[in-house]
């Protein structure tokens, strides 16, 4: 068991990396500890290989933009693509006993993404409270297995909407994680933090700073600072400023190479330009739980953002554990099963509480 009791910052290994590119971050004073046998080292994508949609024209980041953030279809359209579709990722309530076949004799780890998994999408992000129902049912599920809150937003943020203090949690795309003070799941030492982007806090206060200026002639734009990484909401933005927004973002990213661009469901991310996302998380916490190369777990991670599916890759390059996609409508993913809605969420999950109960009762 590697010791999971771990700041990570590894300043000296993103030096090394960017000395090439001419970009120097910050070196933090606070010492720079990597879990023993830990498979990663955190480095910086160069200024060479930075995402090409930086440099795309407008029009590709608008189309970009929309297809990040589709319009649902109206329940009367079964097409034949959506058939096709519901056949590849069935839904995780309707192969159920399959499911639950592969745990037998396996610890079960969950990973639940939040917006739009625990709770629905909604106008104003500050608004996305789940219901009462899904956070028993979280709850519940905590008791039975390790579980943890994989989101973009902040660890304080996420943290403040859920309030249960048995879970983990994986804040600003798993740049921030905290396990729980005690917690009977954990197989070692009992305190787990992992901060990779510690060193660009101040580059993310400065540049939110700059973009909270920037944004407020452009109607109905949000910039949420998520510690880690910034969020540009574009849920409220009428279509036709889309691209003075994305214009605008850009803009401001030029005078940052070390910052990065991506894109969920109508919001514009900013992130460091270290190699870690969610599935990177994933891995970190299975570790820190003891079970990084063991044949006794099976971890399953339910989410509905593109951002997901870096941890449903994992997941697949493991040959270990099922991704579940939440949502309504078809779409490209890595994910193995699929649910539409928070409410089938919420089932799913209090599904696998009565089958654990089952399980204890009949031993």
């Amino acid at each position: 068991m590697t010791n999971p009791n771990v700041v990570v910052s590894d300043t000296q290994s993103a030096i090394a990396m960017v000395a090439v590119n001419g970009y120097s971050p910050p070196v933090s004073n606070s010492p720079a500890i990597t879990p023993r046998g830990y498979p990663y080292n955190l480095t910086l994508f160069s200024k060479s290989k930075f995402p090409k949609s930086l440099e795309t024209k407008n029009i590709a980041w608008v189309d970009a933009m929309r297809a990040s953030s589709p319009t649902r279809n109206s329940s009367s359209e079964d097409t034949e693509h959506k058939k096709a579709w519901i056949m590849k990722h069935p839904s995780a309530l309707g192969v159920f006993e399959e499911i639950m076949s592969a745990a037998k004799m396996k610890q079960v780890v969950i990973f639940l993404d939040y917006d739009g998994t625990l709770s629905p999408i909604v106008e104003n992000p500050d608004q996305a409270y789940m219901a009462p129902e899904m956070r028993e049912a979280v709850k519940n599920v905590a008791k039975y297995f390790p579980t943890a809150i994989v989101s973009g937003r902040c660890r304080a943020k996420v943290y403040n909407f859920v309030r249960l203090s048995e879970l983990y949690y994986a804040g600003s795309h798993g740049m921030d994680i905290k396990g729980p003070s005690a917690r009977k799941h954990q197989k070692g030492n009992q305190n787990v933090l992992c901060q990779p982007a510690k060193d660009f806090l101040p580059t993310m206060a400065e540049v939110y700073g700059i973009l909270l200026e920037k944004t407020k002639g452009i109607l109905g734009a949000n910039v949420e600072n998520n510690k880690f990484c910034l969020s540009v909401h574009f849920r409220r933005v009428e279509e036709q400023s889309w691209n003075d927004l994305a214009d605008l973002v850009k803009s401001v990213l030029k005078d940052y190479p070390e910052l990065r661009l991506t894109q969920g469901r109508k919001v514009l991310e900013i992130r460091p330009t270290i190699k870690w996302d969610k599935g990177k998380a994933l891995e970190f916490l299975l570790e820190s739980l003891g079970y990084a190369n063991s044949k006794d777990v099976l971890p399953i991670y339910i989410g509905d953002d593109r951002t997901d599916e870096d941890a449903f890759k994992v997941l697949n390059k493991r040959g270990q554990g099922f991704g579940i996609l939440v949502s309504k409508i078809p779409k490209e993913t890595e994910a193995t099963y699929s649910l539409q809605e928070p409410p089938e969420v919420m089932q799913f999950l209090q599904r696998l509480v009565a089958w654990k109960r089952s399980v204890q009762r009949n031993h």
